[in-house]
């Protein structure tokens, strides 16, 4: 799977079922592509299209069961893959690491706001 489809499916689990006009802005990608990228996540079981409650008119994408655990599976395996390639690390950078990590914590959560934001339309 492309980085941009989990990426995708980590956006609709964090914020929630989207439209393909919001999802595309979000991960940055044009509509038609999101629009081609949701149908083939919609085929492969890991997300659904559903009416909007608000809106019948809108088509929403939302995380299926499935795209979750896929979303953990993926998660896992960059996990444990991650903490093999630290092990082989020397300690001096190990610690540097985590010291850092902090600092990437906050880089990460900026992001997401960012994104979040360009969803909703805030500047």
């Amino acid at each position: 799977m492309s980085l941009t489809a989990a990426s995708t499916l980590a956006t609709i689990e964090r914020t929630g079922p989207r439209r393909v006009t919001d999802l595309a802005v979000t991960e940055r990608i044009t509509q038609p592509s999101m629009t081609a990228l949701v149908t083939t996540l919609v085929r492969a079981g890991l997300a659904e299209r559903r009416p909007d409650p608000q809106d019948q008119r809108v088509v929403l994408v939302a995380l299926t069961p499935a795209g979750a655990r896929y979303l953990l599976a993926r998660r896992r395996a960059g996990a444990e893959a991650f903490a093999r390639l630290v092990e082989k690390l020397p300690p001096a950078d190990v610690a540097a690491l985590r010291a850092a990590a902090p600092a990437l914590r906050h880089l990460h959560d900026l992001d997401e706001e960012q994104r979040t934001r360009a969803v909703v339309g805030d500047p």
